[in-house]
């Protein structure tokens, strides 16, 4: 297998970026835990923590151009987290939305290999406006498919590690959590999913702006 790692504009992280928006998704994460503790363990402080920064983090990725239903999808999970733990009692379960949002994502993933219509292979071909001319090539499906592994393996371990402290009440410790996991583990995920994209590529293969259809 080759490297292929020279190629211009074959960088998944280029392609991809997304470390800016996992950030911005993790900030009223952060801050409802930080809000429920220094509240003296209150959910509404809690909860007005996380809807204001989530309002700010919306606001302020309108104005730089993000979708506005990306924008709303996720100033909706925040509020939706906060009625969640506002209606049960439990500051734990603010991060409930963020726990199946994980599960679900992983199952879609897993699926998406299955049936051979890798969703990394679907989101850097739509960035990239090929179609579907990427899955007609037989060696560049395969290796979307390889690589799509890794974003399996991201849901996974934030589910490893969210599920238990969900279950033990660990607000604050869920809070850390969601943090640590959320855009430093989206870097590592694009550059190792990139890196297992590159190696499964043959050397010859001429990269991912250029599917080559079968003989």
């Amino acid at each position: 297998m080759g490297d292929n790692s020279g190629r211009k504009g074959d960088s998944l992280a280029e392609l991809l970026g997304g470390r800016g928006e996992a950030l911005d998704a993790s900030l009223p994460l952060v801050a409802f835990g930080l809000g429920w503790y220094l509240g003296g363990q209150s959910i509404p402080v809690g909860s007005a923590a996380a809807v204001a920064v989530g309002a700010v983090v919306a606001a302020w990725r309108w104005w730089r151009g993000a979708r506005p239903l990306a924008v709303l999808v996720s100033l909706f999970a925040v509020l939706a987290g906060a009625l969640i733990a506002l209606r049960t009692g439990n500051a734990a379960d603010f991060f409930l939305v963020r726990l199946v949002s994980n599960a679900v994502s992983g199952l879609a993933w897993m699926v998406s290999i299955a049936v051979r219509w890798p969703l990394l292979g679907l989101v850097v071909g739509t960035v990239l406006g090929q179609g579907r001319r990427w899955r007609r090539d037989p060696e560049l499906l395969r290796a979307y498919s390889r690589a799509s592994w890794v974003w399996v393996g991201q849901y996974a371990v934030r589910l490893v590690v969210f599920v238990p402290l969900w279950l033990t009440d660990a607000v604050l410790a869920l809070g850390v959590a969601q943090g640590v996991l959320t855009w430093p583990l989206v870097a590592v995920c694009v550059a190792v999913s990139g890196w297992v994209l590159r190696r499964s590529l043959p050397a010859e293969h001429p990269g991912l702006l250029h599917p080559v259809p079968p003989r």
